[in-house]
This record gives C-alpha cells, structure tokens and sequence, in this order.
C-alpha cells in the first residue's frame, strides 16, 4: 500500500511553500517534505548548478521522478517545485490530491525575493521573467489545486490557517 499526501502545495517560486508546508506539517502532525530538496540530496548539487550543467530539460526530467516518488511515498505535506506542473504527466498524477495552489503577484514576489536571488529561470530581467513565467503556469496550477489561497500582504501563518479553512482540516 502506497502513501498519499495528505497536502500538496504548487505555485510559483517565492510564494511561501516551504514555509507553509512546514507549518501546515506541524499543525497536522505529519511530516514535512519538498521535491526540490530530494533532488539537491539526490544529485549533491544545487538546482542552479543542475540547470548551468545539464539545461532545464534534465532537470525538468529529475524534478519529474522526484515528484512520482514523493507522491507515491509521502503522506505528510508535500512542496512541489515551482516548474513541476509544466509536465504533463506530473499533473495527471496530482488528479485526486489535495492540492493547494499558493498564489501572488508580481509586487509581492518583489519584496518577497527581490528577484535578485539565485533563481535559474530569473537571471536576466526578473520581473518581466516572473510574468512570463506566471502567465505560462497560472493556469496549470489551477488545473491541477483543489483550492487557491492567495499570500500577498499575508503571514505565513495566516496562509496555513487558510489553507486548513480551505480543506476543511482540523489541527492534530
């Protein structure tokens, strides 16, 4: 018998999931776990160092074995990275789980990240980079979330709370 996430958290680069995740794992009682960080322990480089040595196709392939793993075995509160939802078989897999997309704009991810930080697909222009991006995938993480909860202007507790209100999940 498999696991399966009693949370999975999607959205764009910045937005909190890893932060919530950790929280929303905490107040459910379950474990956390990110694909993003499988891969860094998996590969023993970081993901800017996957994509300057390999291009984003091998690492879009390792992100996609790692999120059919975590799926397969986790049943805590799962981050997928934010480029996951762009394979198409990543998303048929998501059909059938409590997945909560973590939304915010271009202002937010600002004063979030600067989009200055060290973010492969942002390194020259970040904020035209960052819409691009969101326009390609704002509608696949809806397409694939049970839920929306948006974070702008919000703490990361308040994001949690929201997220439990939204599935209708009582604490442990």
């Amino acid at each position: 018998m498999s696991a399966v996430p009693a949370i999975v958290l999607v959205g764009p680069m910045g937005v909190g999931k890893s932060t919530v995740g950790r929280l929303l794992a905490e107040h459910l009682g379950v474990g956390y776990r990110d694909t993003d960080d499988d891969i860094v322990a998996a590969q023993g480089r970081t993901i800017a160092e996957i994509f300057v040595d390999e291009g984003e196709p091998a690492f879009r392939a390792l992100e996609k074995a790692a999120v059919r793993a975590a799926l397969a075995g986790h049943d805590g509160v799962l981050a997928l990275g934010g480029g996951a939802v762009l394979d198409e078989d990543t998303r048929a897999l998501l059909a059938g789980h409590r997945v909560v997309y973590l939304s915010m704009e271009v202002e937010e991810a600002v004063k979030r990240t600067g989009l200055n930080v060290a973010r492969p697909l942002l390194a020259v222009n970040p904020r035209k980079q960052w819409r691009e991006l969101m326009e390609a995938r704002r509608h696949l993480y809806e397409q694939v979330a049970v839920a929306v909860v948006a974070t702008d202007g919000r703490t990361p507790e308040e994001v949690t709370q929201s997220v439990l209100d939204a599935l209708e999940l009582k604490q442990r």
